[in-house]
């Protein structure tokens, strides 16, 4: 499945808009091409998105899945993406506001919705529940075959979790694309499969065979592809993150990109861990990356930067300054373009 172009969206986004919890709600407003009608936050209500986010899309903001019907939305979209992955509280009412209504509901959270009663008891024919993060069938162990696909695999990897690695994925994508190349995106999270229409959440693979899904995910594209870009999820400094690992095995890249936000020196959820300086991290994911000698010598050939936070002339005096500090390409694919990282994977 993917987000219906043909029906009209309201994405829940209570807390989320100017907040760090809006991961997924955010990343459609920029990326989607559906019509989004109305996103619903109370904190944010009647205030413009494109001046709190910088998004360039002219959608209205309001406080209730309620005052989002005078925009006659018929999916309605959970856009939050909170540690842990269960449903807010304050959520539940909105939900069953939303079914009651009519609209369809897309789930990207860990709680699964599909099968609760009280909530299928409200579905009207037509209307349905997509619980986004499940498992793929048929799932085995990874075995490093990935290697033998001919394409370029660029996997993004980072100093944090959400700092973004799905949104310079994608911009990388693209930029292929724009120069000719076939390319395709690989989602790997539940807003990059919302977005894409398949790829898997990985997060909701049983870690043994999370590697073992990646490589599926790539033996099913990479023969028909010039270049796949591979979304990264967590990070190795993470003391929480399990995906990356299984991210490297399963796809066995070609190159890697690394991810970081600008200024950012410790884990945002755990400012007891620090982000060690950028040179010591990419040589750790190639260290990881090739397990001494065990896979492939795999190269960090370019640094993306996140300056979303800067103004612009703060943020190319970052980017300088990490292209002074790690001697390597350094933009901020959202912000300006990603050429330069293609150049980089082009390059190496």
């Amino acid at each position: 499945m993917r987000l219906p172009l043909n029906q009209r969206i309201a994405i829940l986004l209570h807390e989320g808009t100017a907040g760090t919890q809006g991961k997924t709600g955010l990343s459609l407003l920029r990326y989607s091409e559906a019509p989004i009608v109305a996103v619903i936050d109370r904190e944010c209500e009647g205030k413009s998105l494109s001046a709190i986010t910088g998004i360039k899309r002219d959608v209205p903001i309001v406080g209730s899945v309620a005052a989002s019907l005078e925009y006659k939305p018929q999916v309605l979209v959970i856009g939050i993406a909170p540690k842990g992955g269960a449903v807010p509280d304050d959520y539940w009412h909105e939900i069953k506001d939303a079914l009651e209504a009519g609209m369809s509901l897309v789930n990207g959270l860990h709680t699964p919705l599909a099968t609760m009663p009280e909530l299928n008891a409200l579905l009207k024919p037509g209307q349905l529940i997509w619980d986004v993060r499940k498992e793929p069938p048929n799932l085995g162990v990874a075995s490093g075959l990935a290697r033998t696909l001919p394409c370029r695999r660029v996997l993004t990897v980072g100093t944090d979790m959400a700092i973004g690695k799905m949104s310079t994925s994608l911009e990388m994508h693209w930029a292929s694309r724009l120069r000719g190349w076939r390319s395709k995106f690989l989602a790997t999270g539940q807003t990059g499969v919302m977005l894409e229409g398949d790829g898997i959440a990985l997060d909701a693979v049983r870690v043994d065979f999370a590697a073992g899904a990646v490589e599926q995910m790539l033996m099913r594209y990479g023969k028909n592809y010039d270049i796949v870009h591979v979304e990264g999820q967590g990070s190795l400094l993470h003391p929480g993150s399990t995906a990356t690992l299984p991210l490297i095995r399963g796809s066995q890249p070609t190159q890697l990109i690394l991810v970081h936000r600008a200024g950012q020196t410790h884990n945002r959820n755990n400012p007891h861990v620090p982000i060690p300086p950028l040179p010591e991290v990419i040589r750790l994911y190639e260290t990881v990356a090739s397990a001494a000698g065990a896979f492939a010598p795999v190269r960090v050939v370019a640094v993306a930067l996140n300056t979303a936070h800067l103004d612009e002339a703060t943020a190319k005096e970052a980017i300088a300054q990490t292209t002074k500090e790690t001697g390597l390409p350094c933009t901020d694919a959202v912000r300006f373009d990603a050429n330069i990282l293609l150049d980089a994977v082009m390059k190496n």
